[in-house]
């Protein structure tokens, strides 16, 4: 498929990058700055700003899907929905966050006592981001949060797939690897299965 990845040149998108040319995808990938970001076979950089609908929808133009790696606290729902309309294109994937998920019924990870305060601006941002996207009726959008430890480690392929509830292991543990992670969301950008809805992946 032709992909259009926003954030190409963070650690998320870093790890998505390299799951997404394994399996042989041809990439367009967008960041501010991408000087960082090796040239490789499959692989097109774009400078572009997420914020920034007229400069970003051309260079998503003629693509399929879109996943967007961005941090929530410095992006804009509102001008990343606008530049996929601009551009015609129909799918979003999107890296979200932990916060959101529910740890009990109708109580949020970031709602509860112990929550992180340095961590709250972006998840409370990753939330809004979630609450627009059920809002929105016209793009096939899909939300897929990691568990509360998202760190690099290894490629296992080994995992469990839930819908709105964080999941722990036997032993309470909350964690999945980015690279893991990246096979769980190219696995939902061939094999769709939870079109606009949130989903989440841990061990």
């Amino acid at each position: 498929m032709k992909i259009a990845l926003i954030g190409v040149s963070g650690l998320v998108g870093s790890h998505l990058l390299a799951e997404l040319l394994r399996r042989g995808h041809e990439v367009t990938g967008i960041a501010r700055d991408t000087g960082g970001v090796a040239a490789r076979p499959q692989l097109r950089l774009k400078h572009g700003d997420a914020t920034r609908p007229a400069q970003l929808a051309p260079l998503l133009a003629g693509h399929e899907t879109v996943i967007s790696a961005t941090k929530f606290a410095t992006s804009d729902v509102s001008a990343l929905i606008a530049a996929l309309k601009q551009a015609a294109v129909h799918r979003l994937l999107m890296v979200g966050g932990a916060g959101s998920l529910e740890v009990a019924p109708g109580q949020a990870l970031i709602d509860t006592p112990g929550f992180p305060a340095a961590y709250k601006p972006e998840a409370e941002a990753g939330r809004r981001f979630l609450d627009a996207l059920r809002k929105e009726q016209q793009l096939d959008w899909t939300f897929l949060s990691p568990s509360v430890e998202f760190i690099p480690d290894e490629r296992t392929g080994v995992f469990r797939l839930g819908g709105d509830q964080l999941l722990t292991d036997a032993g309470g543990r909350s964690w999945i690897s980015m690279e893991d992670f990246a096979i769980a969301l190219v696995d939902e950008l061939e094999t769709p299965k939870h079109s606009r809805q949130r989903f989440t992946v841990g061990y």
